[in-house]
């Protein structure tokens, strides 16, 4: 019985045969599994390697296009926003282009109120639509050009009706405003109708 336990050299049984198997392993059921050699493992590490490698640069890839994408809609929303305020703009300018000879009159109209109908009620009324109007008009950002005598012809902001003989005026300076000039922000409405100074 003893003589089956042993081998020749008179090592345990179990003992020889796991030094025989070398890079063998108990599997989960007791059988032996063989362990991959040396040169299979590195083999292995550099195909996960690769495998990290082209997952990184997809995940990079992936992220460029997201984040050009991202930027793409970043400045297509500042466009559209430019432009409808542009548009806005445009169609606001138009709108007021079509009040501004209602001021006019009613500007004409309380300059040559006669005297005897000054201080009257409906009179006062007439004149506080009058204010009403411009302060709806002043609302939208609209602004009278400030034209004062003797200031310089800009023609980007006045309109010269007619080049005069002027005292103490110097030429190529306005004499005097006909009509009021209004702006939109940075944006002429209408130019400002002055006499000029020859």
């Amino acid at each position: 019985m003893q003589s089956e336990l042993t081998n020749e050299a008179g090592a345990p049984a179990g003992v020889a045969a796991e030094a025989q198997a070398g890079s063998a392993v108990a599997g989960a059921d007791g059988s032996l599994n063989e362990l991959p050699p040396a040169d299979q493992k590195d083999a292995e590490i550099e195909a996960l390697k690769k495998q990290l490698a082209d997952a990184e640069a997809k995940a990079k890839e992936y992220l460029d296009g997201w984040q050009r994408a991202r930027a793409e809609f970043a400045n297509y929303k500042k466009r559209q926003e430019a432009d409808n305020a542009s548009l806005r703009q445009f169609a606001l300018s138009a709108f007021i282009g079509k009040i501004l000879p209602v001021l006019d009159d009613f500007e004409r109209a309380a300059k040559t109120l006669p005297q005897n109908l000054q201080g009257l009620t409906w009179i006062d009324g007439v004149l506080l639509i009058f204010r009403k109007l411009q302060l709806v008009v002043e609302s939208e950002g609209v602004k009278p050009i400030e034209v004062a005598p003797n200031a310089a012809f800009d023609p980007s902001i006045h309109e010269a009706i007619s080049h005069d003989e002027a005292e103490g005026i110097q030429s190529g300076c306005v004499i005097e405003e006909i009509q009021k000039g209004y702006k939109l922000g940075d944006r002429v409405i209408r130019p400002a109708l002055v006499r000029v100074a020859k």
